[in-house]
């Protein structure tokens, strides 16, 4: 009997046998293996035969099968797809002293790192990146209907624009399986194509942001800026030569808020003239200091690598990294004591190699251990509801208010009722030069919103307008055709969007509108909102 046949008879059992998930499927294989003498078979090699089988209609379809074949189902429980495209290499402005500067390399990022490897192996060109991390996915079992596309690699705001601009339009294009004469005809093909772009991410320091840096960020599609703030110490700063400090990290945050962005600080302890005291009052200002309260976090604990300045440092005993119990313990601090509901810590570490660390925390799984020593925070990450299944009773809806960046900010979450499981959210945003009409206006627990010399929106159709900044709905991705009784496609985010409207109206506003990923456009437009200026809007009633 050929491997073949083998494994269509393990596929043909799984399906009678009802497996669902991946214990289950492990005991099969471990039976059919025994059984025909024949090595323990990959799931990769189970899930080729199971799509030649389905498309020579041998069987049909199984969600339950999918599921269980998955590998590393993490990658798509948040709801979307990530791929990391690389930029090329190319000069940047900043000179930390934290920061390695290898040879053909963009700035920050070594040759060793995964998503680096997969760049020079294509000679940077995102078109074929994006490929062949979406044909992995596949691979691997996942649905990649529904992609996040993150562009990493240096300060994006330094590229010049002609690079940027042919960047953005060679990852639609790879997405839409064509090539396009035009960003504006990729992203309305797109909007249809099978692999649909519904959010992207751009990296860039935040004396860099302005308002031709925002409306170039829009053009290409953009929904979310990841800013290096770093430290709030501008002592901490100027030390490490980072080039700019508290001000502009304060004034790029409120200009992309009010342009609707989501925002992800990149927060990073340790540094040179740091210690874990200032670091935990660093992180904790962050959210008690109104003009911040962003709305994720990565945080990347400083690292002393080969060719940087901070390595020629730490060889004369100037920079001694935290130990790993400090850097648990002031961790555990910040989870427990510091993060709100409305937070998403995306990372703890950075992704760096232990061969390339000199000094510095090595342990990856950072995240993992706090976990099993039963350290969670109230981050959506910790909450979010993964691959659990829906309980309309236990559902509630809960609705934050919170002052930021001149603004009030909305959080509204479906969640079980004791919030430990986060099944939807939404964020809704009504911007600063809508507040400050008139002076200075009292907010929720009295704070008083101080006027602001940017009073006009930079994008002339978000005036008098509310801004839903995000709309995310938790569980594994489901592809956008299928009926399922996971937390995807239950309703919950038109609900929300609902929501939303009833408490734009309240705030007296004369419309409300999206900042939309390409991809997602269609699914506003069902709801009655129309594209004007890359947004989506809607008048209220």
């Amino acid at each position: 009997m050929t491997e073949q046949q083998i494994i269509e008879k393990l596929i043909k059992k799984a399906i009678r046998d009802k497996v669902g998930d991946k214990t289950q499927l492990k005991l099969l294989k471990y039976f059919i293996s025994k059984k025909y003498q024949v090595p323990i078979i990959t799931n990769a090699s189970i899930l080729q035969v199971y799509r030649q089988m389905l498309k020579a209609k041998k069987i049909k379809k199984s969600d339950r099968i999918e599921q269980a074949l998955q590998i590393r189902s993490i990658r798509t429980l948040s709801g979307v797809a990530v791929v990391a495209v690389l930029t090329k290499p190319y000069p940047c402005p900043g000179r930390c002293a934290y920061c390695p500067t290898e040879a053909k390399m963009p700035k920050s990022y070594l040759s060793n790192e995964p998503a680096v490897m997969r760049a020079v192996l294509n000679h940077f060109d995102p078109y074929r990146q994006v490929k062949m991390r979406i044909k992995a996915l596949q691979n691997n079992g996942h649905s990649t209907d529904k992609i996040e596309l993150i562009v990493i690699g240096g300060t994006w705001s330094y590229l010049p624009t002609k690079y940027q601009t042919w960047f953005i339009k060679r990852c639609f294009d790879a997405c839409n399986h064509s090539v396009s004469k035009t960003m504006a005809q990729a992203q309305i093909k797109n909007e249809r194509a099978q692999h649909r772009i519904i959010g992207i991410t751009l990296e860039t320091r935040p004396d860099y942001i302005n308002a031709e840096e925002i409306i170039k960020m829009r053009k290409y599609g953009c929904t979310r800026v990841e800013i290096g703030i770093q430290h709030l110490d501008d002592k901490v700063l100027e030390l490490n030569k980072r080039g700019h400090g508290t001000k502009e990290s304060v004034k790029a945050t409120r200009l992309l808020k009010d342009a609707g962005f989501k925002i992800c600080y990149h927060l990073m302890p340790n540094l040179p003239g740091s210690n874990t005291r200032k670091d935990f009052t660093m992180i904790k200002k962050v959210f008690a200091d109104s003009r911040f309260r962003p709305d994720m976090l990565k945080i990347y604990p400083c690292l002393v690598t080969k060719n940087s300045l901070l390595y020629s440092w730490y060889k004369k005993g100037k920079h001694q990294p935290y130990s790993d119990k400090q850097l648990f313990n002031l961790l555990i601090k910040v989870k427990e004591q510091v993060i709100p509901y409305y937070v998403r810590i995306n990372r703890l570490i950075r992704d760096i190699p232990k061969s390339s660390i000199v000094a510095g925390n090595k342990i990856t799984n950072l995240r993992q251990l706090l976990h099993q020593q039963g350290v969670k925070c109230k981050c959506i990450r910790c909450r979010e509801a993964r691959n659990k299944q829906i309980n309309p009773k236990d559902l509630k809806l809960f609705v934050d208010k919170y002052v930021a960046s001149g603004g009030t900010e909305y959080f509204l979450s479906y969640e079980d009722k004791k919030r430990q499981t986060l099944y939807a959210f939404l964020r809704l945003r009504i911007p600063s030069f809508i507040n400050e009409k008139g002076g200075f206006k009292i907010r929720p627990a009295g704070l008083r919103i101080p006027p602001s010399r940017d009073s006009q929106p930079i994008f002339p159709v978000l005036k008098n307008s509310a801004i839903i900044r995000e709309l995310h709905t938790y569980g594994q991705l489901i592809p956008l055709q299928s009926k399922t009784t996971a937390v995807q496609h239950t309703g919950l985010g038109k609900q929300l969007m609902v929501e939303a409207e009833k408490l734009a109206n309240q705030e007296k506003v004369k419309q409300i509108a999206v900042i939309s990923g390409v991809g997602v456009r269609n699914y506003y437009r069902k709801l009655g909102y129309q594209l004007l200026d890359t947004y989506l809007v809607k008048k209220l009633t």
